[in-house]
């Protein structure tokens, strides 16, 4: 049986009410075989044609929203649940593009025939919430079992080339091996047309779910290596193959502890989806700088500078996958200074430094992407990471500004209090401010003084 929740089964009986058969499908299924917890489902309707006397009756349970009319499937939003219902459909491949389908909606169609237009056989298997029964015509159930990932059949599974990067996420996810055929299958499509022009803001919500559902995201990332994927990512695939120095990485290359520090990541996630997501993005865009100047100097590797000259490849791949200016801005400060809390640390250095670094940077998010990287490598001293990090957010908190810049004392607004008026001078005066607060720590009246003296404001 598959526990649903109880406003479900109040909706799937006034669904059968109606004349209307109702099967549970998709990632709920599926989930709940995996015996995973599951918000989100998907309920395929049989015995109808059209949604005029279904949607009456969705609109008792709560709001009722069309999200895609012309594929037979709309939204209904009732307590903290989110249920899609969608017509029993074929489609067939008529233009490019995700969009360039067309659809026939049937009240005759067997489960089997709207089953084949799903990707893979662990998504086909449905469930009859009446019969209590499992429906699973291509033997999804086990494929799970034996953790297969398969697709369903040629011709229909090339009709949307997203599904080589759903792949992907789904054996991240699950554990999965992808099937021979199906590899093979792939990374023809990788070579495609299609595949080149996918929107960006769909492969944005595949490498969504790989990093903030997959236990090991490095399983995932191995597997856009094999088939081809990288080739489209030429910041991702340098890293393959770019060595480094064996005291500090005796792990491999870049790509190899890259993928390691990932999997590292999972293991201190905030549990803030957007958070852990641009945390996530600065792990994976680190080193980006290291195919760069990695050199090779009287017998020892070194990559100096490798985290400025990591930003440009970083805005360059963060570009492909996503237009967001502001999740790029959040990811960037992070790469520019992922080694300031080990040079702090091991200088001992003060506070006036650790406060120039909140002005540089949010030092939480930064702990945790420094953290995941020292313990993204097989070095013996691990402990040396959490000691590192500890010091330096101690000394953040103490200052308040583990999660927020340093708040300078004086303004613009209080240099137009003394009666200037708004100029370029400002910046230079508001930096002179901002380094008597930190350097002398001298109070805002003080700084003020100074500043009068200095710039001669009467």
């Amino acid at each position: 049986m598959i526990n649903i929740p109880e406003i479900l089964e109040d909706i799937l009986y006034e669904l059968k009410s109606i004349g209307v058969l109702p099967i549970l499908v998709g990632g709920c299924v599926r989930d709940s075989l995996l015996n995973l917890p599951s918000k989100d489902y998907d309920i395929e309707l049989f015995n109808v044609d059209s949604f005029e006397k279904v949607e009456k009756s969705l609109k008792k349970f709560g709001r009722v929203k069309e999200v895609g009319r012309s594929f037979g499937v709309i939204l209904l939003t009732a307590q903290e649940y989110s249920f899609d219902f969608a017509l029993a459909r074929i489609e067939k491949k008529i233009d490019k593009g995700h969009k360039g389908f067309e659809v026939d909606t049937s009240a005759s169609l067997s489960y089997k025939e709207a089953a084949l237009r799903r990707d893979f056989t662990i998504n086909s298997i449905g469930y009859d919430y009446f019969e209590k029964r499992f429906l699973d015509p291509y033997k999804g159930i086990k494929d799970l079992e034996n953790k297969i990932l398969r697709h369903i059949k040629d011709e229909t599974f090339i009709e949307d080339a997203l599904r080589v990067y759903r792949a992907v996420q789904f054996c991240s996810r699950f554990n999965l091996k992808l099937d021979f055929n199906t590899q093979k299958l792939c990374k023809k499509m990788v070579k495609t047309e299609e595949f080149k022009t996918l929107p960006k803001e769909r492969i944005f919500e595949e490498f969504k779910k790989l990093f903030l559902k997959s236990e090991k995201p490095s399983l995932g990332f191995n597997l856009l290596k094999e088939l081809g994927i990288l080739d489209y990512f030429p910041e991702l695939k340098a890293l393959v193959g770019c060595i480094q120095d064996k005291e500090y990485h005796p792990e491999g290359d870049v790509w190899i502890h890259t993928l390691m520090s990932l999997d590292e990541m999972v293991k201190i996630k905030t549990g803030e989806q957007y958070r852990d997501l641009y945390l996530f993005y600065a792990v994976l865009c680190h080193d980006f700088g290291k195919p760069f100047c990695t050199k090779e100097i009287n017998g020892r590797i070194t990559s100096h500078k490798h985290e400025a000259l990591g930003v440009e490849p970083a805005i360059s791949f963060l570009s492909k996958i996503t237009s967001e200016k502001k999740f790029i801005e959040k990811i960037i400060p992070l790469i520019k200074n992922h080694l300031a809390p080990f040079q702090l640390y091991k200088a001992h250095s003060s506070l006036k430094a650790v406060k120039r670094l909140s002005l540089k940077c949010n030092i939480e998010d930064l702990c945790l992407v420094c953290l995941a990287d020292c313990k993204g490598r097989t070095i013996p001293n691990k402990e040396k990471c959490d000691e590192a990090v500890k010091w330096l957010l101690e000394k953040a908190v103490e200052m308040n500004i583990s999660n927020e810049a340093l708040k300078p004392f004086v303004q613009g607004r209080d240099l137009i209090t003394l009666g200037m008026k708004p100029s370029k001078e400002f910046k230079e005066i508001l930096d002179y401010a901002l380094n008597l607060q930190i350097d002398e720590e001298l109070q805002k009246d003080e700084i003020l003084e100074r500043v009068k003296k200095r710039f001669k404001i009467e």
